[in-house]
């Protein structure tokens, strides 16, 4: 799929946020944003290690910050613009 022509991504919708906002990945960077309430939606990897999403998405409940799921890192890492997997994601003001 080319996420850069059609900003689609079965599951979680359109991912247009993605290239209108500074994106962050990783998820020490990914936590640091929700503490600040900097990330207006997050991205996670369905194959992604159960260790790092847990808490990612754990910490965007208790912020109120919308949480979307992609099939895969690879999908995820693509839809940012970068060549290897991603395993979260997140659009920040």
């Amino acid at each position: 799929m080319d996420t850069k022509t059609d900003g689609m991504i079965p599951e979680c919708g359109n991912l247009a946020i993605l290239a209108k906002h500074k994106v962050l990945v990783g998820a020490k960077q990914i936590r640091k944003a929700l503490e600040k309430d900097a990330a207006l939606v997050v991205f996670l990897a369905r194959n992604a290690d159960p260790a790092i999403t847990g808490p990612i998405e754990a910490k965007c409940i208790a912020h109120q910050v919308s949480c979307a799921w992609v099939a895969s890192m690879a999908d995820l890492g693509k839809a940012c613009g970068i060549d290897v997997g991603a395993a979260a994601a997140a659009a920040v003001k």
